[in-house]
């Protein structure tokens, strides 16, 4: 990591660094209260920026760190990125995570050079105004703040009021349209520029732990099994999806393509432990509270049971969520699979979906880990989902 990079770390890191003329080492990684450092491939993923077909920070990292573990790697014109451990004759797992995250799009600038945008993904706009953004551009990565006129300037209607995309703009200091174009194309994707950093204990903020945390928990049960075999009959498949934040393309391509006898599909989930949480309509689920194990029509009876019996053996903790649609994960897609899939969706809890600064407790990204390791050596030649 050279120098320039601390830009996209947190300033307190970042400050460490000033006055150095180079600097070219393994990078800082931040560490927990109990001395246990924060995986680096987890941050590295984090900090990745990729917005839904924009996805190219996010597959390098990805990369990086499986290419070398996978006995076979494979990447698709849909972007996702498909890391293969072979087993010995058991059935096949094939699990999920989104390395896609929300973003702005830049569709129109105007005469004074300031730029325009729509949302890649469900973006509260409520959120957006007086944000630092990051644009990424053929020639690098290009600063803005994100516009709208002060309150002192609004109506006491319109402060009452969610912003339209048309009232909301991008400021990246040009002089006019021509000098704003000459650094930033039409359709060039922004994303906000706020790094992971630790907040306190296991607890940390992030603005794309929606799916960075799920994508890393499929990436690194690969991992973790490439390096320690034993026990392991079946065959696994992780999958960096791409795009699911506008639909679940990539978890659909994978669908028709990978032949699977199960799959798990892992996301974040709302943690309901703030204020304002109803849990009568919400469900109880809370940070540090392991990870979410959906029950419904989406997921395999065969699957639930075996993921909770699990779970008790090995003292993971768990929570139970009940879904009564298909979910709005990639386990929609990959249980409607030619001929039916039978899958399961994983949860990690978070609070605050969809805004600058979502918040997890990486415990729960551990256990959720540890939990799917467990149950990819659960599988014996012969398993299946039918029921």
């Amino acid at each position: 990591m050279k120098i320039a990079d601390f830009e996209d770390f947190p300033i307190n890191l970042k400050n460490l660094q000033l006055g150095l003329e180079a600097f070219d080492s393994a990078p800082i990684v931040p560490v927990m209260e109990n001395n246990s450092v924060v995986p680096e491939f987890l941050v590295d993923l984090l900090n990745a920026r990729s917005p839904s077909g924009y996805e190219t920070e996010a597959q390098a990292v990805v990369d990086k760190y499986v290419q070398p573990k996978a006995d076979a790697y494979e990447k698709d014109a849909l972007g996702n990125r498909i890391a293969t451990v072979k087993g010995s004759g058991g059935p096949t797992l094939m699990m999920t995570g989104h390395m896609d995250e929300l973003g702005l799009i830049i569709t129109y600038v105007d005469d004074k050079g300031f730029l325009y945008f729509n949302t890649v993904g469900g973006i509260d706009l409520t959120t957006i105004s007086g944000r630092r953004v990051s644009i990424l551009t053929r020639d690098g990565v290009v600063k803005g703040v994100t516009g709208r006129r002060a309150i002192h300037l609004l109506t006491e209607e319109e402060r009452k009021k969610v912003p339209e995309k048309h009232n909301l703009w991008i400021d990246i200091g040009a002089n006019d349209k021509k000098d704003a174009l000459s650094r930033v194309r039409i359709g060039d994707v922004a994303v906000y520029d706020q790094a992971f950093e630790l907040m306190t204990g296991s607890v940390g903020i992030a603005r794309a732990f929606d799916d960075k945390a799920g994508c890393y928990v499929v990436c690194e049960v690969l991992r973790r099994l490439a390096d320690d075999r034993e026990g392991l009959q079946a065959s696994v498949i992780s999958v960096a999806t791409s795009q699911e934040e506008i639909g679940c393309r990539g978890a659909r391509a994978v669908a028709g393509r990978v032949k699977a006898d199960f799959a798990i599909a892992v996301d974040v989930g709302h943690a309901t432990d703030h204020p304002e949480c109803d849990n009568r309509r919400f469900g109880e689920f809370k940070l540090g509270g392991g990870p979410i194990i959906t029950r419904g029509a989406n997921i395999n009876p065969v699957m639930f049971n075996a993921l909770v019996e699990l779970a008790e053996k090995n003292k993971i903790p768990f929570q139970i969520e009940a879904d009564p649609r298909p979910t709005g994960t990639d386990g929609r897609e990959l249980q409607m699979a030619p001929g039916g899939l039978a899958t399961a969706v994983v949860s990690i809890p978070l609070r605050y979906m969809h805004t600058p600064s979502e918040i997890v407790d990486l415990q729960d990204v551990e256990n959720t880990v540890r939990l799917l390791v467990a149950y990819a050596k659960s599988l014996k030649p012969g398993d299946c989902g039918d029921w």
